[in-house]
């Protein structure tokens, strides 16, 4: 049985249900489940959104729609360090969201290049592209993972498995559009690779 849980509709105010997809008044998402929802909202929304989420939470600590939505508007802020704590906060309530455990490997990287980026966060960056990996064969996740392994491993000669040309070629498999990738490396704020 599921949990009812009362918010307020982080565009209008009005009183929503969490499993309501948008407001009946303004038609604004109610939860944010995917980047993409981030992606057209202006900073002012994001705000809205995220005073929104956290006071849902406050009277609803276990929710991990509610973490997850959360984590995402503060990774769209530059909140990295917020991010991935409501990031592991979803993944403690639902083990089985592949696409929390993507972001909690972006905000691992806090906006960082991987080369730049210490070894012991490349390996909590690994663990956490593996974990979604493992629960759905995605291309953006083998395209990410691609990225790790060619701008940390590759550019610094250290051997790796499967390598980022295998990677590459396994997220072009698995279908990958140019919204995803351009949105991903927006969202990392780097530059795509030359050879990608």
């Amino acid at each position: 049985m599921h949990e009812i849980v009362e918010l307020k509709c982080p565009g209008c105010g009005a009183r929503v249900q969490i499993n309501q997809k948008e407001c009946e008044y303004c038609h604004s998402p109610i939860i944010v489940s995917s980047m993409s929802d981030v992606f057209s909202m202006s900073l002012v929304n994001l705000n809205k959104y995220t005073k929104t989420y956290e006071e849902t939470l406050k009277e609803n600590p276990d929710n991990a729609e509610v973490f997850n939505s959360l984590a995402m508007c503060y990774l769209k802020l530059g909140f990295y360090d917020k991010a991935l704590k409501n990031f592991d906060k979803a993944i403690e309530q639902n083990l089985s969201n592949p696409e929390a455990y993507l972001y909690a490997a972006v905000s691992v990287l806090a906006g960082r290049k991987p080369f730049l980026t210490p070894r012991t966060e490349i390996d909590k960056i690994e663990q956490y592209i593996n974990a979604a990996l493992m629960l759905e064969e995605r291309g953006l996740f083998r395209y990410f993972q691609a990225y790790i392994k060619y701008d940390y491993f590759k550019r610094k000669f250290f051997k790796t498995s499967p390598t980022w040309e295998e990677c590459l070629m396994q997220a072009e498999a698995d279908g990958l559009s140019e919204i995803d990738i351009n949105q991903l490396f927006e969202i990392i704020k780097q530059e795509k690779p030359t050879c990608f």
